[in-house]
């Protein structure tokens, strides 16, 4: 196989397309390919720095791990971070380079950045075997074609075969597969190969008919069908679209080692950012991770996680207004366990600078913590490492807020006064001998016998995850036709499914069916 390639599309967003493409990476590598992923665009509030200081979207390292490479900024060009409900950071080429609105991202600034994302795909399809691409949202969102540089757009100027997601679970994924090809121009249902059904629960010959159905009116066959995975735990893509109130992270199911469990309990600020820094915690056997917005919910917590925020200031406000900051107050004078990440470490300051982020300017902190934040117009992307609670800590930095530490005990680069701990490094809980130093504080702390586990891998079931995403490819898609699709490209002679739409806003209607034969 030379310089194979194939887009995941998917009929919705969440439809599957970040697991499904880290599972076809995971078994092309075990079968010896090289393979490497690759996102023209990724909008994310959860992201990753690289071994060479780019920021990228944390699915895409996650599909880097399940290919066993080394995650760079070529494997995701474009990175929006949402800043509000209309704006986002611009991250080129793991770089933040302007704030822009969606309308003037849509409007101009998308097309510029066509070149620099062809130009990394073509890179790695020089370098790789194979690179599988992930799409973003619908490839049929006729809005934004024009300007599209993650779906169809690629496919076309890379001539990549696209393999449709469809997540079953939700129902209507028959109308979902066959309007999403009926939508597409001519020529780009040219490249539309076929469909891989995600989720299912039952008997699929209970599905098969609809299968056959599905082929006779598209002409185009599915590759597989897949059964609801629980408890994959793998890195989501984004947070914004689900609200996390109440929803427990999911662990492993094992009891614990000691006679308490550990209950963690995180705050789910706006814009919360990197919340896959609890992964690790909801790992460990014993301890309960849920997401909430009420001080009441913080009563029984052992443990309270402010986690990171693209809106500092905001969040701020928010625990304020949802009385989560008294709360927190009370919880430090009582010499119970507070952790704050990032943006959650900056808002337990005493002082915030802002004319970058938010541009409130000067805003107190909670005062939990005696540090001071100001707000710097460049963005630290770092991937620290050292030693804390006597153990070995790796993890990573990406903020634009600048900490002076006044005093508190060392914590990594943050501080610890009493029970209320505070740091910029991201992903500090996956290091194992850390972890369970921390978790022995907060459980000593909090007065409960709660003993971590002693061989608890975070890496390793990191793995093992991964390893069970390519067996669902493996044990369910058709391997073999997948592997033609890759290195051959679609099949010639694709039906045209009416009514099309035009190649661009404005252009004349598509032909008549059988046009794109």
């Amino acid at each position: 196989m030379s310089g194979g390639g194939l887009l995941v599309a998917g009929t919705t967003s969440d439809a599957g397309k970040s697991v499904v493409t880290a599972g076809i990476c995971r078994w092309l590598v075990r079968r010896g390919v090289k393979v490497a992923p690759f996102k023209g665009q990724n909008m994310s509030l959860n992201s990753f720095v690289t071994r060479e200081g780019a920021e990228i979207g944390r699915a895409q390292a996650m599909q880097a791990q399940a290919a066993r490479v080394e995650p760079t900024a070529l494997m995701n060009p474009v990175l929006l971070k949402p800043g509000s409900d209309r704006s986002s950071q611009v991250v080129l080429m793991g770089r933040p380079v302007g704030e822009l609105s969606a309308r003037g991202y849509h409007g101009g600034r998308q097309k510029t950045l066509f070149e620099p994302v062809m130009a990394c795909l073509e890179e790695l399809r020089g370098t790789y075997d194979a690179v599988i691409c992930e799409g973003a949202g619908s490839p049929a969102e006729i809005n934004l074609r024009r300007t599209d540089i993650v779906n169809m757009g690629i496919a076309r100027a890379a001539r990549l075969p696209v393999l449709v997601v469809g997540d079953i679970d939700r129902g209507g994924v028959f109308a979902q597969f066959f309007g999403t090809t009926a939508l597409l121009a001519p020529e780009d249902q040219e490249l539309i190969a076929g469909y891989l059904v995600n989720k299912f629960r039952g008997d699929v010959t209970l599905l098969e008919p609809g299968l056959e159905m599905l082929h006779g009116l598209t002409g185009r066959r599915t590759f597989g069908v897949l059964p609801y995975a629980h408890g994959l735990g793998i890195d989501e893509e984004d947070g914004l679209r689900v609200s996390l109130r109440g929803t427990v992270r999911e662990s492993v199911v094992a009891p614990p080692v000691g006679e308490d469990v550990l209950r963690v309990a995180v705050c789910a600020v706006p814009l919360m950012s990197n919340f896959t820094d609890v992964d690790a915690l909801a790992a460990e056997p014993g301890v309960i991770v849920r997401f909430v917005d009420r001080p009441e919910e913080l009563a029984d917590a052992d443990l309270v996680i402010v986690p990171g925020t693209r809106g500092t200031v905001r969040a701020l406000e928010w625990l304020r207004e949802r009385g989560l900051a008294g709360a927190l107050a009370r919880r430090a004078a009582e010499g119970r366990p507070v952790l704050g990440i990032c943006g959650g470490f900056q808002v337990l300051g005493e002082h915030i600078d802002d004319e970058v982020e938010s541009r409130a300017g000067a805003v107190p902190g909670l005062g939990l913590l005696p540090v001071r934040v100001r707000f710097a117009v460049e963005k630290t992307l770092a991937r620290p490492s050292g030693e804390a609670l006597g153990q070995p800590v790796e993890g990573y930095e990406i903020h634009h807020g600048v900490a002076d530490v006044l005093g508190g005990e060392p914590f990594l680069d943050g501080c610890r006064v009493g029970e209320v701990w505070g740091t910029h490094w991201h992903g500090s809980l996956e290091s194992d001998g850390f972890r369970r130093a921390f978790l022995r504080a907060v459980a000593a702390a909090a007065g409960r016998r709660f003993v971590p586990a002693p061989d608890t891998s975070f890496a390793a079931l990191r793995e093992a995850q991964l390893d069970r995403l390519g067996d669902l490819i493996e044990e369910h898609a058709d391997t073999d036709a997948l592997l033609r699709l890759i290195e051959g490209g679609a099949p010639s002679g694709l039906p045209f499914i009416p009514p099309g739409a035009p190649d661009f806003p404005g252009a004349p209607a598509a032909g008549t069916p059988g046009a794109a034969q």
